[in-house]
């Protein structure tokens, strides 16, 4: 089983250190929750691992082999898929030619194997029936699905979501959540950040919380609660799952 790890991040912006050192690991098969207040530090670490920042110091590995000079596109190819907070569907695209679009980078694949992986994506994620539809006019949703389906296409060992909970109804936050089991399910090591602590929390197996730009908690969802520093810092007395 593979690991992807990061090690003593760190990363300054004009002498100010935003992170100073934050280590976290995701294995196959896990689900993984980063979080922590705003201006944390948590989504620069989020960037340093899918390769959208560089790090001042440390390391990003997979399974002790380093990628931390590696570009986003290098270490999509190694197994990192990323779904972006922002909308990244082709807008004047069918949701069809969007998979699409990504099944034709694989060399490996001949046209019969992408319309049979095209196919399972589809089903998979309950979007036949808008298979035709173009990318601006799906639901908040509908898109999160499509995108997920996208990012599956390029067919990665891990998955980072940044704010997958974020711009989408109470019933699509159920449905991301049963997506994100699915994924586990798959056999893929998932990394969640979001502002959405509850909704993360209750789908995590493990948990690092950052405050200041370091990790001052691990855990499950229920050891990070109890935290009394987690507490005093970022959920207060009152939160509970």
């Amino acid at each position: 089983m593979t690991q992807l790890k990061a090690q003593h991040l760190a990363k300054a912006y004009k002498g100010r250190k935003v992170v100073k050192d934050v280590s976290l690991a995701v294995k196959q098969g896990q689900i993984v929750g980063l979080l922590g207040p705003n201006g944390a530090g948590k989504t620069t670490s989020f960037y340093m691992i899918v390769g959208l920042v560089p790090q001042d110091q440390g390391s990003v590995t997979i399974d002790d082999k380093d990628i931390s000079d590696q570009a986003m596109h290098q270490r999509a190819k190694m197994g990192i898929g990323y779904l972006p907070q922002e909308a990244s569907i082709f807008r004047k695209l069918s949701v069809t030619d969007n998979i699409l679009a990504v099944l034709e980078l694989r060399p490996e694949l001949d046209e019969a194997q992408r319309n049979q992986e095209l196919e399972k994506l589809l089903g998979e994620f309950q979007i036949e029936h808008i298979r035709h539809n173009l990318g601006m006019s799906l639901s908040g949703g509908e898109r999160r699905r499509v995108e997920i389906a996208r990012a599956l296409a390029n067919n990665p060992d891990y998955i980072l979501l940044d704010e997958p909970f974020a711009g989408v109804d109470p019933i699509s936050v159920n449905e991301i959540k049963q997506i994100i089991q699915q994924l586990k399910q798959r056999g893929l090591g998932v990394l969640i950040t979001d502002h959405n602590v509850r909704e993360t929390l209750s789908v995590c197996e493990h948990a690092y919380i950052v405050n200041a730009g370091e990790l001052i908690a691990e855990g499950s969802a229920e050891q990070v609660l109890n935290n009394p520093l987690v507490k005093e810092v970022y959920l207060g007395n009152e939160f509970n799952l």
